[in-house]
């Protein structure tokens, strides 16, 4: 809103000296009319969003949306959690069964990948599409998971026409997975490999980035971007002093959407987890489904643990809604978009909550609990808060309060804006 006060003061400037120096009422209205469709221009922002991972960009979209600008979201939906998306640009081969069983077998035995040839060809079907918008912003710079020549060979495309580009690093990429890879972080997402080599196929994804192809996919996008905006600490810290760096915008969450749900008198408290395995290591599943046993075993009349597993976006969100206590990760400095929004309606949320986070936020009383990649930090944590019942009701409430403060979808949108503007040229 800062940039817009100044916008007005300007042209409250510009009004009065046109008004001296103009004598004519005719060239006075005109020039005023002039200045009203600039001034509109300032205010209204057309922009392409690439790519969907975790409903950040959904949730950018709602908010820039209901600020009045236009937006469109291009992207594959990510696999099973089928987010919305404007332009879809994922392969049909998906939706052929017998189609897609052979493809498979032709990608396990000669390396061709033609699910990914699909989504390129899509993209370059769309571009006569993507072209005059104000500001792109790419949700990684592996946004489409295609392979990273096709990749910057659309982007070139993409760039000549749209010349404000921003990254979002909310994700792993090269620099992330570099700077994890070399122990920038006290733990990180990478330690179950680094610590069990043998998990290399559970890694693939993680590791590719370290790869010479994924490192000019990573040169090429940040020669030509604005700026790249950190989503939370985790990726924050490792582009810390990095030159492209902006000011970190956390992940704006639709509290219109997602209701505070007031937590009733606990019973058996339930311990929601939801199990992805693509990210089953990376979240630290391995150990937190063993704290769970623990627990369950520990107090087996006083807590309800439902596990699920791999559940559309959607169905993810129902499955969790009657949970007191919903666990995220174990490998995190702060907190990805599941537990956000998990905190959104009041749960107590298990968490990456680290000191670096609650100083950042300038935190007096906890939002989340921190959990450590560690079975016993985890089954501590959980056994003080069956304990303590009335500790999960304070988290509850806190974490709500602290997504309205930080995360309000039209708030972080308005952050966006206020950014773009001020790095645009």
């Amino acid at each position: 809103m800062l940039i817009i006060s100044i916008i007005k003061f300007v042209l409250n400037i510009v009004y009065v000296w046109v008004g001296i120096l103009v004598n004519s009422c005719g060239q006075v209205v005109l020039q005023l009319v002039c200045f009203g469709f600039i001034f509109l221009s300032l205010l209204y922002m057309k922009v392409l969003l690439l790519g969907e991972y975790s409903r950040l960009h959904n949730s950018l979209k709602e908010g820039l949306i209901a600020l009045g600008h236009e937006v469109l979201l291009v992207g594959t939906g990510d696999n099973f959690k089928k987010y919305p998306i404007d332009k879809d640009v994922s392969s049909n081969l998906h939706h052929h069964f017998l189609l897609n069983k052979w493809w498979l077998l032709i990608y396990k035995l000669t390396g061709y990948n033609r699910f990914k040839k699909d989504v390129y060809k899509n993209l370059l079907n769309i571009l006569p599409e993507l072209k005059g918008f104000d500001v792109i912003q790419l949700i990684n710079e592996d946004a489409f998971l295609i392979d990273p020549t096709d990749e910057i060979n659309f982007y070139k495309l993409l760039f000549q026409h749209n010349k404000n580009v921003y990254l979002s690093a909310c994700g792993e990429d090269h620099q992330v997975i570099s700077f994890y890879q070399n122990g920038g972080m006290r733990y990180s997402i990478l330690d179950p490999f680094i610590d069990n080599p043998f998990l290399i196929n559970e890694f693939v994804f993680s590791i590719k980035y370290l790869k010479p192809s994924y490192q000019n996919l990573h040169n090429f996008i940040i020669k030509h971007i604005r700026g790249l905006i950190p989503s939370d600490l985790d990726y924050a810290i490792p582009y810390k002093n990095h030159p492209k760096a902006l000011p970190m915008i956390p992940n704006p969450i639709n509290t219109d959407l997602l209701t505070y749900i007031p937590l009733v008198k606990i019973g058996p408290i339930k311990i929601f987890f939801g199990i992805n395995r693509l990210s089953y290591y990376k979240k630290g599943s391995h150990l937190i489904l063993k704290a769970l046993e623990i627990i369950n075993q520990k107090y087996s009349k006083k807590v309800e643990i439902t596990l699920a597993e791999n559940l559309p976006y959607h169905l993810y969100l129902k499955k969790y809604e009657q949970a007191h206590i919903l666990i995220d990760q174990a490998f995190s400095y702060d907190q990805g978009y599941n537990a956000l929004e998990a905190m959104a309606q009041g749960k107590c949320v298990l968490t990456g909550a680290e000191k670096e986070f609650e100083e950042f936020y300038r935190l007096e009383s906890p939002v989340a609990v921190n959990i450590l990649p560690d079975v016993e930090d985890i089954v501590q944590k959980l056994s003080y808060l069956i304990e303590h019942p009335y500790v999960i009701h304070e988290i509850s409430k806190n974490a709500r309060r602290f997504i309205e403060e930080h995360h309000h979808y039209k708030q972080v949108a308005q952050h966006y804006i206020d950014i773009w503007l001020k790095n645009n040229v």
